[in-house]
């Protein structure tokens, strides 16, 4: 398989040591980084047609190489734009160069703004979705999942697995995640006692999320991958929308996910957060505050109003000593758990929203997309009513399972 070319258009990563982690990280998934060349003139002539006033010079350079990858005069398989998340002028560069290659071409492409912190363990999955784009579309474009495969996600939080059979779902298991092994053996067995059927049936296996490689190899999977392309395939698949534009949110215990995916492959996407403030962890902690359990935050928020509770961080210690203030001053339980979904909520739609294009269905994955309370309060932002597709908290499984009926062997 050839090495995945990745066209890298960024401002500022030389001069803070990231350049080394950006290279690193595509080397992990078998794939070049390369700058295409440009000629003075031409950079001169793209920056002025594409209308921004700007003075960073590598900015324009950034630009102009856009321009020449979009047009087709420099040939790459996928685009990375990297910018320092200090600087404002940067940040509004990343973004319309992300929506102007993401409209104008058919290139996968992912923005980020790193900081001098920033690792190749922190790229890895951003790059891994690049090149599974570029290599794999033919088999992200799969609409039915045939024979008999099972997906496993061994997230952060909770590991899922389900078992499908001739796109159908036919048996699931979903436990906390202790020990990644232990639990991922703990969720197959439920999955596969729910369907009545034996390991030794599944004709293929696929896993996703934070311990996808350890379980891939526990279980001898064919398919292992990220979770960005997984949770889209799931996503659209469960929500019958795999023909035409939709969107991907998924909050996580540890980490958020936008995508915006067309015809059931995404196009752009990010992912992370600032703080734990914004993530499902946050809305534990307030359950566990509240004297609830998580699955009753989302009825309770849905009989609050968050008006009433201020909520003035992003961190989780401080939103959390916010709600105990709330709380301590006689605020409801109601209005303290609605204010603590719209937080996530609003913090998402923040650090998250501003980077994908927002198209609908509006589509809302992962355990949390079960808090009745958080998909009001990202519907509210958006104006736009949410959908949460049955299954939904086994997304990642889902699309584990539905990818991986591509790697059955055929007599």
């Amino acid at each position: 398989m050839s090495r995945v070319r990745i066209a890298q258009l960024s401002c500022g990563p030389e001069y803070s040591g990231v350049q080394k982690e950006i290279n690193e990280a595509a080397a992990a998934v078998d794939a070049d980084i390369f700058f295409p060349d440009m000629k003075l003139a031409d950079i001169r002539k793209s920056y002025s047609d594409f209308g921004l006033d700007i003075r960073s010079p590598d900015l324009k350079l950034a630009i102009a190489r856009a321009k020449a990858l979009v047009e087709g005069r420099v040939e790459a398989d996928a685009v990375f734009i990297a910018t320092c998340f200090r600087c404002a002028e940067a940040a509004i560069v990343r973004n319309e160069l992300r929506r102007y290659i993401h409209e104008h071409s058919r290139l996968p492409v992912v923005s980020y703004s790193f900081t001098e912190r920033t690792t190749a363990g922190t790229l890895l999955t951003r790059m891994e979705a690049l090149t599974t784009i570029a290599r794999r579309r033919a088999l992200l474009a799969r609409e039915v999942q045939e024979g008999l495969t099972m997906g496993v996600d061994s997230g952060s939080s909770t590991t899922k697995a389900v078992v499908m059979k001739d796109n159908r779902i036919i048996g699931s298991g979903w436990l906390p995640t202790t020990g990644v092994i232990r639990s991922a053996d703990e969720a197959v067995d439920q999955a596969l006692s729910a369907a009545g059927v034996t390991r030794g049936e599944i004709q293929a296996v696929g896993t996703t999320g934070y311990g996808r490689f350890l379980v891939g190899e526990h279980l001898k999977a064919d398919l292992v991958q990220e979770e960005l392309t997984v949770n889209s395939k799931g996503a659209v698949y469960l929500a019958d929308a795999q023909h035409g534009p939709s969107t991907v949110i998924d909050i996580g215990g540890m980490d958020n996910k936008a995508i915006s995916v067309q015809d059931g492959i995404p196009g752009t996407f990010t992912m992370g957060g600032i703080c734990a403030g914004a993530s499902g962890r946050f809305l534990e902690m307030t359950a566990k505050r509240l004297g609830v359990d998580i699955t009753e935050l989302g009825p309770l928020a849905m009989k609050g109003l968050s008006q009433k509770v201020p909520m003035n961080s992003y961190c989780i210690v401080f939103g959390t000593q916010s709600l105990v203030n709330a709380l301590a001053a006689g605020s409801t339980p109601e209005d303290v758990a609605a204010a603590a979904c719209h937080s996530v909520a609003e913090q998402v739609f923040e650090q998250q929203l501003q980077e994908v294009d927002i198209k609908e269905p509006v589509i809302m994955v992962g355990g949390t997309s079960l808090i009745q309370g958080l998909v009001k309060a990202m519907g509210d932002l958006l104006q736009t009513q949410i959908t949460v597709p049955p299954y939904s908290q086994y997304i990642g499984a889902v699309g584990s399972a539905l990818l991986a009926s591509g790697f059955i062997r055929r007599e």
